[in-house]
């Protein structure tokens, strides 16, 4: 078995590391608003449950070249963001938002994305995602330092949930009909497999 020490390794190894050993990874496609008031979205796969009493989320975004990115400088600065679940169903169209555009330029619009008005914050969601999650912002916690670009440790309370209907009985997701995709690395994502069931011990 190879032993590495990631402090001898380079980011982009360390990088290719981790996004081939933690899979599948669940995508967040997240919506949120410049102080120009422009849409904007964007997929992350640093992406979990925090807790659910209160239901809380997060979201690691890292930093190019220790730039803050749209998102993060959004979420900081309007305290509110929605995330979708990206599915087999939306993920072409996610895709496209993950193209690099001017800060001024809609990812939605470039998708072809339908804005929906959000219930409970100002942060419009998408039509096109089977659940999607408005959010305020708890904490945020920036990762990283001088000798590495860092990251913008998002933490997300859930202040309203949507589903779709034909998704959701008896409490449940129908986790086939929701169609969640995951990340993988390179370019390979993965879709819902086959499922197996194991008793919690007692």
């Amino acid at each position: 078995m190879l032993s590495i020490d990631p402090l001898e390794m380079t980011e982009r190894e360390n990088y290719k590391f981790l996004i081939g050993s933690i899979i599948p990874r669940p995508i967040a496609f997240v919506t949120s608003i410049s102080e120009e008031a422009n849409l904007n979205g964007a997929p992350f796969s640093y992406f979990n449950i925090v807790s659910s009493n209160p239901p809380m989320i997060s979201l690691a975004i890292q930093r190019s070249q220790g730039k803050q990115k749209d998102t993060a400088r959004n979420i900081l600065h309007t305290k509110e963001f929605v995330v979708h679940i990206v599915d087999e169903q939306n993920v072409e169209k996610i895709n496209k938002t993950a193209a690099s555009l001017q800060s001024n330029e809609s990812e939605i619009a470039l998708a072809k994305l339908t804005p929906i008005d959000s219930v409970k914050i100002s942060v419009p969601g998408v039509k096109e995602a089977k659940i999607r999650m408005e959010c305020t912002l708890e904490h945020s916690l920036e990762l990283g330092g001088h000798d590495s670009p860092g990251c913008d440790l998002i933490i997300g309370k859930v202040v309203q949930f949507h589903i779709e209907e034909e998704i959701y009985e008896n409490g449940r997701i129908d986790p086939h009909g929701l169609g969640a995709v995951s990340r993988l690395a390179g370019t390979n994502y993965a879709k819902i497999g086959d499922l197996f069931s194991l008793e919690r011990p007692k």
